[in-house]
């Protein structure tokens, strides 16, 4: 070391640079992600809750069909495409979230039942696709509340409507901002 400077040698294979309380800190942190699996799990519990749900609407209002009026019958559609949609938007959830941050799915790896998207869906199509589940609940929840107009004030119709755009505009801006992000990192690269 003609230069006086003391170099440190890089670590040979096999050797660890990483004090080991850092890599102690570090372990515990990755390890913290399983704190969300009980969270998935609730999900689950909130996806029979919805199936509970959807059925007991279907159940309750099925011996009344024959004397059900058109509104009643769309009204009835509607909040059982309200329930799926809801019950869709946490089985996104509870996939790609468990997926993108605790562990893979492998009981799905080889199943010729396993959705597409499942293991590719990161957080940016995670993002769009909750944007625009919430969208189209929100879409058929207003459309309902269409059908029963008359059952509502000027000013709760002006709210429910403001609360739609709201979502609406909302997804706009998550894709407006997704495909301005995707179009910075191709310019990089």
């Amino acid at each position: 070391m003609a230069d006086g400077s003391l170099k440190t040698p890089a670590p040979g294979p096999g050797q660890d640079e990483t004090p080991p309380l850092e890599r102690a800190i570090e372990a515990v942190i990755f390890q913290s992600r399983w704190l969300m699996a009980p969270m998935y799990l609730g999900l689950v519990a909130c996806l029979a809750i919805l199936l509970v749900t959807f059925f007991r609407e279907l159940i309750t209002t099925a011996p009344n069909l024959l004397t059900m009026g058109e509104t009643e019958v769309i009204l009835l559609v509607l909040t059982l495409i309200d329930l799926s949609l809801a019950g869709n938007l946490v089985l996104i959830v509870l996939f790609s979230g468990y997926e993108n941050f605790v562990s893979k799915i492998e009981a799905a790896h080889g199943d010729r039942d396993r959705p597409s998207w499942m293991g590719t869906l990161d957080f940016s199509g995670l993002k769009i696709k909750l944007i625009a589940s919430i969208v189209a609940i929100s879409g058929i929840h207003l459309l309902k509340v269409f059908m029963n107009v008359a059952d509502y004030t000027a000013s709760q119709l002006t709210w429910l409507t403001v609360i739609h755009v709201t979502f609406v505009l909302s997804g706009i801006a998550f894709a407006a901002m997704d495909w301005i992000e995707a179009k910075a990192h191709r310019t990089k690269n």
